[in-house]
């Protein structure tokens, strides 16, 4: 399928800036996403944990396709772009993953997230992963294809974010290194998205290097479940501080796919 992109996902294509990288938050309901609308962040993005915790499904497990639209249709009103964490499209059928995508574009969305990673760890075949990105283009949504190579520490990532040259951007998360970073950009056209870490590169030397988007992930739903526990232990009469939950500890406390 083809055709001209919608209005919204140009905007959303021309905040992806190398050197004054989009920063973007991450929601994982309609609350969230609509405290950050109103704090003036042009776009946000949704988190697949967050999602998924929310509705008590495992994450990256493909289990909350309609969970996750029914998130963007909630967020539809809130006069932001909203780019959408799909995961691996819940599914690894191509026109599957098409159909998906084009009933988000129908929700006026921006942009998808479209990972490669699997639940047991492995990676999708690149020759698969080029054909759903394939699906995935056509529908006037900016195509953000993620490599998880830096996360499950599998595969080339030079040669993945080559190979997904024909998408809109690419998504690196886990990639931290300064120099890593910059060999990435040099090695692709396409706007580079990296994951923030609370002990990475700051935003400016992320922009230094040529980053265009830099994504909190599920940083935001866990600082909110620390609060909401550091909060309630206070009233038990237990102030000692809360550390920040890693991804791992939430995603041992959902329901296993």
């Amino acid at each position: 399928m083809t055709g001209s992109p919608l209005p919204r996902a140009v905007t959303f294509r021309d905040l992806h800036r190398p050197g004054d990288p989009l920063l973007l938050p991450n929601a994982w309901d309609y609350g969230s996403a609509a405290l950050l609308a109103a704090h003036g962040f042009p776009a946000i993005g949704t988190t697949s944990l967050g999602v998924a915790a929310v509705y008590g499904r495992p994450d990256a497990a493909g289990a909350t396709r309609a969970e996750t639209i029914e998130l963007a249709a909630a967020m539809r009103d809130l006069g932001v772009l909203v780019t959408v964490d799909i995961e691996g499209g819940f599914s690894d059928d191509p026109a599957e993953v098409s159909d998906l995508v084009a009933a988000l574009a129908a929700l006026d969305v921006a942009g998808v997230n479209l990972e490669d990673g699997r639940p047991d760890g492995t990676l999708r075949p690149i020759g698969l992963q080029q054909r759903i990105i394939a699906a995935a283009l056509g529908h006037g949504v900016f195509v953000n294809a993620r490599t998880d190579t830096c996360w499950l520490r599998t595969g080339d990532t030079l040669e993945r974010v080559r190979a997904y040259g024909h998408a809109d951007g690419v998504f690196v998360p886990g990639l931290t290194g300064l120099r890593e970073i910059e060999a990435v950009v040099a090695s692709t056209p396409l706007p580079l998205n990296v994951l923030h870490q609370p002990d990475g590169p700051a935003m400016g030397r992320l922009a230094a290097v040529g980053v265009a988007r830099v994504s909190t992930g599920s940083l935001p739903y866990r600082a909110a479940l620390r609060g909401a526990l550091a909060a309630v232990l206070a009233v038990r009469g237990e102030g000692a501080p809360v550390p920040l939950p890693t991804y791992g500890q939430i995603a041992d406390l959902l329901p296993k796919a």
